[in-house]
C-alpha cells in the first residue's frame, strides 16, 4: 500500500508523475504553500510592510493567491486589499463575485468591485451583440487591466498579485516565442515592473505551481471557488497551445518546469540584447499610461462609441 511520502500516512490525495512523491492531504497543502513563499522569496516579490492588491474573480487561482498571502498577512508583513472585476456577463460573474465577497469578509480583506459598465459605460454582454466586434478576450484582458491597476492606485497598494500558474506561463513563453513578440517576452516573469509611476508592479506568487495542483489545494483546503467557464470563452491560440502542452506532458511529465527555468535564464539575454529606454506618456483621452497617443482601452471604446467614463 503507497503511504505519504512525507509522513507516512496511507490517506494519499495526489502521486506526482514527475517526482513519484505521494502527499497525503496535510502535507501537500503544506507542500503547495512552501513552494509558493520558495518563489515568493527567490524572485523577491513581498517587502516587509507591502500593501498587495489581489486580482480576485473568486475562480481557484486568486482564490488560493488570497489564501497563500494571507498567512504573510496573519504574521503581520503585508497588508492585503482586493479587487473583483464584473465585466458585465449575465448568469456568470454573478457567483464569482459572491465567492470573492465571502472570502474577503472571511479573512477581514478590504475588497471592492468594480464593473466595465461604471468605468466605460457598456459591458461585455453589450460588446457582444455590436456588430463586427473583436473577440470577447480582447477586450476582456485589456479593460480588466486598465480596471485592476487604477483600483491598485486607489487603495495606495504597492504591488499587484495575479493567480498565474504554471500552465498560464509555459502558454504564454511558448505563444508569444512563435510569434515572435519579443517585447512580451521580455516582460514574462515572476515579477512585472514599469517605469511608469502609474503602473503597480504585478507580482505571480503560484507562478512554479501546476493548475492542477491549484486545483487540487482548494479542495484540500476547502475553499470555496467559482467553476463556471466564461459563456464567451472560444478556441484561441492560447487553447491550442494548451492542448500541446497537456499533450506533450503525458510522456514528458518534466517539460512545463524544464521549459520554464530555460526560459528564465534565456530571458535575462534577452531584456540585455532587446533594452530600450523608451518612457511612458500618458493617454489624451484617459490619462492612463500608454506607448501611443491613445491607449488600447480608449481605442477600443471608440471603435464602441464610448469613453472612459470615471474620471
Amino acid at each position: 500500500m503507497e503511504v505519504c511520502t512525507k509522513c507516512a500516512n496511507p490517506k494519499i490525495i495526489i502521486k506526482r508523475k514527475q517526482s513519484g512523491q505521494a502527499l497525503c492531504k496535510n502535507c501537500f497543502i503544506e507542500n503547495i504553500q512552501k513552494k509558493a513563499i520558495k518563489t515568493i522569496k527567490k524572485e523577491n516579490l513581498i517587502d516587509k510592510g507591502d500593501k498587495i492588491l489581489v486580482a480576485l474573480s473568486g475562480g481557484k487561482d486568486s482564490v488560493a493567491t488570497l489564501d497563500i498571502l494571507n498567512t504573510f498577512k496573519e504574521r503581520n508583513i503585508i497588508d492585503l486589499c482586493a479587487v473583483t472585476v464584473d465585466e458585465g456577463i449575465a448568469n456568470y460573474r454573478e457567483d464569482g463575485i459572491a465567492i470573492a465577497r465571502k472570502h474577503t469578509k472571511r479573512l477581514g480583506i478590504e475588497h471592492k468591485v468594480v464593473s466595465f459598465k461604471d468605468s466605460f459605460d457598456t459591458d461585455l454582454d453589450e460588446i457582444m451583440k455590436v456588430p463586427n466586434h473583436r473577440i470577447s478576450c480582447s477586450y476582456c484582458g485589456v479593460f480588466r487591466r486598465w480596471i485592476i491597476n487604477r483600483a491598485a492606485r486607489d487603495f495606495e497598494a504597492d504591488k499587484i498579485a495575479t493567480g498565474h500558474n504554471l500552465d498560464d506561463e509555459v502558454q504564454a513563453i511558448l505563444m508569444n516565442y512563435l510569434e515572435g513578440n519579443i517585447d512580451n517576452l521580455k516582460v514574462i516573469g515572476a515579477k512585472t515592473q514599469s517605469k511608469s509611476p502609474l503602473f503597480r508592479s504585478k507580482i505571480k506568487p503560484l507562478r512554479e505551481i501546476p493548475e492542477k495542483e491549484i486545483g487540487l489545494y482548494t479542495i484540500a483546503k476547502d475553499l470555496e471557488i467559482h467553476l463556471a467557464g466564461c459563456p464567451y470563452a472560444q478556441k484561441s491560440f492560447r487553447g491550442e497551445i494548451s492542448e500541446i502542452i497537456k499533450n506533450l506532458s503525458k510522456n514528458h511529465p518534466t517539460i512545463m518546469y524544464s521549459t520554464l527555468r530555460g526560459f528564465d535564464k534565456i530571458k535575462i539575454g534577452l531584456k540585455k540584447e532587446y533594452s530600450n529606454d523608451f518612457q511612458f506618456d500618458s493617454c489624451i483621452k484617459c490619462g492612463e499610461p500608454s506607448s501611443n497617443e491613445i491607449c488600447r482601452v480608449c481605442t477600443f471604446l471608440d471603435e464602441l462609441g464610448k469613453k472612459v467614463a470615471i474620471e
